[in-house]
C-alpha cells in the first residue's frame, strides 16, 4: 500500500473518531448549565470520554501526516461532519432529514475534487525556528481577537478552534516529520522542544474552544465552522511554508475551487439542517402548548336576577 492510501485510510478513521467526540462534547454542552465553568467539566466522565476521543482521532491523525501532506489529510477532516450527521441524528433519535444527506452528498463531491488537486507525495520539508515562533505569535493574536466579547461567540469559538487544531496539525507535522528524519540532528533539538509545547498549547486550546463553541447544544452550525477553518489554515501553511503544491499546476485551480464551492455549500446544508434539529433550537421553540378544554357554564337567564328566587319561594308557600 502506497503512502497516500495509508493516508487517506487513517484520515478516515480520524474523522469518525473526531465526529464521535463532537456528538458527545454537544451533548455534554446541552446538559450544562450555561454558567458552568470549563474545571467542572474535568469530574464527569462524558468530558473524559470525549477527550479519550479526541486524543484517538489525534494520533491517527498524526500517522496520516507522516505519510500525506496537510493539502491532502486536512481536507478529509471535513468528512468529521460527514460522519457527525448519522451519529449525532442517532444520539438524538430521529432519522437523517433530506436536507442533510444533501449536503453529506454535496460535501463528499467536494472533497472528491479536491482531493484530486492535492499534492500526493510524503512531507519532507519542516519548518525552522523563527516560521514555527512566528506561525505561533500570529495564532495566539488571532485567538485573542476571536475570542473578545462580541455577537456570535460560538461561531466565533468554533473558528478560532478550528485555526488553533489547523495550525497544531502543521506543526505537528514537523515535528513527526523531523523525528523520523535520519538526516536530523542533534541541533534541532530545541526546535523540536519548542515545536512539541507549541502543538500541546494549541492542541488543548482548541479542544477547549470547541467546548465553548458548542454550548448551547448547537452541533452543526459550529462544527461546520471548525471543518472549514482547520484545512484553511493548516494548507495556508503548508503551500506558504512547506513547499506543497497543487498537482496540474495552475489549471487544477479550476476543480478546486469547484470542490470548494461544493463543500462549502454542503457544509452549509448540513449546518443549518443540524441548526434546526439541534436541541437549543427546540428550546427555543419552546414546548408544545397543552389544549386545555374550555368550561362554558350556561345559566338559566332567570337565575341572573336575585328577585326571581324570592319569587319562587312565595310561590312555593302559597302551595
Amino acid at each position: 500500500m502506497n503512502a497516500t492510501l495509508i493516508a487517506v485510510a487513517l484520515s478516515l478513521v480520524s474523522a469518525g473518531a473526531y465526529a464521535s467526540a463532537a456528538v458527545a462534547q454537544a451533548r455534554l454542552a446541552g446538559r450544562t448549565a450555561p454558567g458552568t465553568g470549563t474545571l467542572r467539566l474535568l469530574g464527569r466522565g462524558a468530558w473524559w470520554a470525549a477527550v479519550a476521543l479526541n486524543a484517538g482521532g489525534a494520533l491517527l491523525h498524526v500517522v496520516a501526516l507522516k505519510y500525506g501532506p496537510l493539502t491532502l489529510v486536512q481536507p478529509l477532516g471535513a468528512l468529521t461532519l460527514v460522519a457527525a450527521v448519522p451519529l449525532g441524528a442517532r444520539a438524538a433519535g430521529r432519522r437523517v432529514t433530506g436536507t442533510e444527506w444533501r449536503g453529506t452528498l454535496l460535501t463528499l463531491a467536494g472533497l472528491g475534487a479536491l482531493l484530486m488537486t492535492a499534492g500526493g507525495s510524503a512531507p519532507h520539508e519542516t519548518l525552522s525556528m523563527a516560521e514555527a515562533l512566528a506561525v505561533g505569535a500570529g495564532t495566539v493574536a488571532v485567538v485573542a481577537g476571536l475570542s473578545r466579547p462580541g455577537t456570535r461567540p460560538g461561531l466565533r469559538h468554533a473558528a478560532a478552534s478550528g485555526i488553533t487544531s489547523g495550525v497544531a496539525s502543521a506543526l505537528t507535522q514537523t515535528l513527526t516529520v523531523a523525528m523520523t528524519d535520519d538526516t536530523e540532528g542533534a541541533m534541532v533539538s530545541w526546535r523540536l522542544v519548542v515545536v512539541a509545547v507549541l502543538v500541546s498549547a494549541f492542541a488543548v486550546g482548541g479542544l477547549l474552544l470547541s467546548q465553548t463553541a458548542y454550548r448551547g447544544g448547537s452541533l452543526g452550525a459550529p462544527l461546520a465552522v471548525v471543518t472549514l477553518a482547520n484545512p484553511v489554515a493548516a494548507a495556508a501553511i503548508g503551500l506558504a511554508l512547506l513547499g506543497e503544491r497543487l498537482q496540474g499546476g495552475a489549471i487544477s485551480l479550476i476543480p478546486a475551487l469547484l470542490g470548494t464551492a461544493a463543500a462549502v455549500r454542503g457544509v452549509i446544508l448540513l449546518s443549518r439542517a443540524q441548526a434546526r434539529t439541534s436541541p437549543a433550537a427546540a428550546a427555543v421553540a419552546g414546548p408544545t402548548p397543552a389544549v386545555v378544554p374550555s368550561r362554558v357554564v350556561i345559566k338559566s337567564p332567570r337565575a341572573l336576577h336575585p328577585e326571581h328566587g324570592h319569587l319562587r319561594r312565595i310561590r312555593a308557600g302559597r302551595s
